[in-house]
């Protein structure tokens, strides 16, 4: 009897299924598919005894240069980067021998002492187990027919760098004589340093002076060394996108090859700034005043930016003079701030311009402290011996009120050695409008205890400039000059101070030249050591109480707020380049 079954459409036949070799693990005794196993190990104990890290390298060493907090990345490029950050990790990794052999995971920083010179950072890699690759058995009970990708091993670990000192090239021609390549040479010919102060302060809020090599101080300015020609042209920019200048180019050629026709270069860049200074008193060319705007000639030098603002007092019209517009017919101030008079303020009545008289700039009468007025002063020290008395027009209407002390120019009791002033009072219109005293700030006065400075709550940043004068004095110890030379160096540094002085009261009295600066908290304690280039100021309550009446208002007024200082971070150097 036959069985026969009828059925339409194709049978599928089940196929008995395959016993896998089936072996014991060697360490643990689970049962693993021998056919995929590598050295008869199931996957766990596979993971134990395969060291990832092998060939990596656990201690490395890295090359700091502590002047200018450059790292190492061989062959020979040096690179900025901060503790801890994005930068360093990659040049740590890219240090270490054998990584390539393994997939990086992460990588992070341990944390280490500050100054142990340790560098610690944690890996974790991932490798293939030698001979765990995909075949035709199972998991790891070997009971499935599938193939079995392979072991995947990771790993974590620590490697240790020391960081080692190492100068880099760019420092080391900083000390080396005559290793640069270019240089800009800053002058301005005036008796004092007033604007090299302020264009310091401007340049290390910029920044412009981190390429240069060296710096160092000249008698009628500052000379920037730099060790490429492109450093010294960017530096150069931005000397004249802050000041009036008038720059010269010279280059000396140093060496050349015959063969290649290779040539090397020394370049010299001359940027000689306008010798004109906030609060100078200017007679102005008789054409020149008539080409930029047709301003009286006597006149006020009120703000010096990218062009120099000159202020008629009486009208408060303002003009603006350009540097080439000055080096085309150069002058000299007729008197500047050490000429100044002190002089007190009887009475002060504000005035309103004539409706034909030349209209002020709108921004000159949007200041506070330029308001025309009408004030009549006398002579400080002719008090109590004269009645001499001055009618004066002045634009510090504002600021100015009976009982106060101003500092102008007298014109009317001084010799002046000027073509200038000369043509003005020989004109029969300009010189009926020739003043006798030209006021040009309020001034403050300052009691100190014992003489010395007045102390501040605020700080500035200083540049460490080599002084070419304590150079010699230092080279010619030995010789018969050196004590003239002792002498010539400490008065320099009297004159230095004195004008320091003067430019902190004018960060103090001017609110639009503080904007421009950056101004750093001064600390309780003064700094230990290196106290001579820090310039720390602050204010003492018993100070102000001291003085008396409207002295103390006023100096209470000078006072710098606290939300208008920087806080100064513990890894800044205030005392460096």
């Amino acid at each position: 009897m036959s069985m026969e079954v009828d059925v339409d459409g194709p049978v599928a036949l089940q196929a008995r299924p395959q016993n896998a070799a089936t072996i014991l693990c060697c360490n643990c005794g689970i049962p693993i598919d021998g056919t995929t196993s590598a050295g008869a190990l199931c996957p766990s104990c596979l993971a134990l005894s395969v060291d990832a890290s092998a060939g990596i390298q656990r201690e490395g060493v890295l090359h700091f240069c502590k002047d200018c907090d450059r790292w190492l990345s061989p062959p020979a490029q040096w690179l900025v980067a901060q503790p801890e950050s994005r930068e360093l990790l990659a040049l740590c990794l890219r240090r270490l021998r054998g990584l390539s052999k393994v997939r990086l995971v992460d990588a992070n920083f341990v944390w280490t002492e500050p100054h142990s010179r340790r560098i610690r950072v944690r890996l974790t890699v991932q490798m293939e187990a030698p001979g765990s690759g995909g075949g035709g058995g199972g998991g790891v009970g070997g009971a499935n027919g599938g193939d079995a990708g392979p072991t995947i091993v990771q790993q974590t670990f620590e490697v240790e760098f020391v960081v080692a000192t190492q100068q880099c090239p760019d420092c080391a021609k900083s000390y080396t004589h005559n290793a640069w390549r270019a240089v800009v040479q800053a002058r301005q010919h005036v008796p004092h340093k007033r604007t090299f102060l302020f264009l310091e302060q401007l340049i290390l809020k910029a920044g412009a002076h981190r390429d240069a090599v060296n710096i160092k101080e000249a008698p009628d300015g500052i000379d920037f060394f730099f060790g490429a020609r492109n450093h010294a042209e960017k530096f150069v920019d931005f000397l004249a996108s802050v000041a009036p200048v008038r720059v010269t180019k010279s280059q000396e050629l140093i060496s050349m090859d015959v063969h290649t026709s290779a040539k090397s270069y020394k370049f010299s860049f001359a940027v000689e700034i306008v010798p004109l200074c906030k609060d100078d008193l200017v007679a102005l060319p008789l054409k020149l005043a008539r080409k930029i705007g047709n301003i009286y000639p006597i006149t006020l030098c009120s703000r010096v930016g990218t062009a120099v603002q000159l202020l008629h007092p009486d009208t408060l019209q303002t003009a603006d003079l350009q540097a080439h517009e000055f080096w085309h017919a150069p002058f000299a101030p007729l008197a500047d701030t050490r000429q100044l008079v002190e002089f007190v303020v009887l009475d002060v009545e504000p005035v309103r311009l004539a409706p034909n008289a030349a209209q002020p700039n709108a921004a000159a009468v949007g200041a506070a402290k330029f308001l025309p007025a009408l004030a009549t002063v006398a002579k400080a020290s002719d008090l109590g011996v004269n009645d001499t008395t001055y009618d004066v027009c002045t634009h510090l209407g504002a600021l100015l009120k009976p009982g106060d002390s101003a500092l102008g120019y007298h014109l009317a009791n001084s010799n002046f050695n000027s073509d200038e002033l000369a043509a003005v009072e020989a004109h029969r219109s300009l010189s009926a409008q020739l003043p006798d005293v030209v006021l040009v700030k309020k001034h403050y006065a300052r009691k100190k205890k014992g003489g010395g400075r007045q102390r501040r709550n605020w700080k500035l940043r200083r540049m460490q400039v080599q002084e070419e004068r304590a150079a010699a004095a230092a080279e010619q110890q030995q010789g018969g000059r050196a004590a003239g030379r002792g002498r010539g160096a400490a008065e320099d540094a009297v004159r230095m101070e004195q004008d320091f002085e003067m430019f902190l009261r004018d960060v103090e009295e001017d609110q639009e030249l503080r904007n421009m600066l950056a101004l750093y908290k001064a600390e309780n304690k003064a700094r230990k050591g290196g106290g001579e280039r820090m310039e720390v100021e602050k204010a003492e309550p018993e100070e102000e109480e001291e003085e008396s009446g409207s002295e103390g208002e006023e100096d209470g007024g000078l006072e710098i707020p606290m939300e208008q200082l920087l806080d100064e971070f513990e890894d800044m150097n205030m005392e460096d380049q």
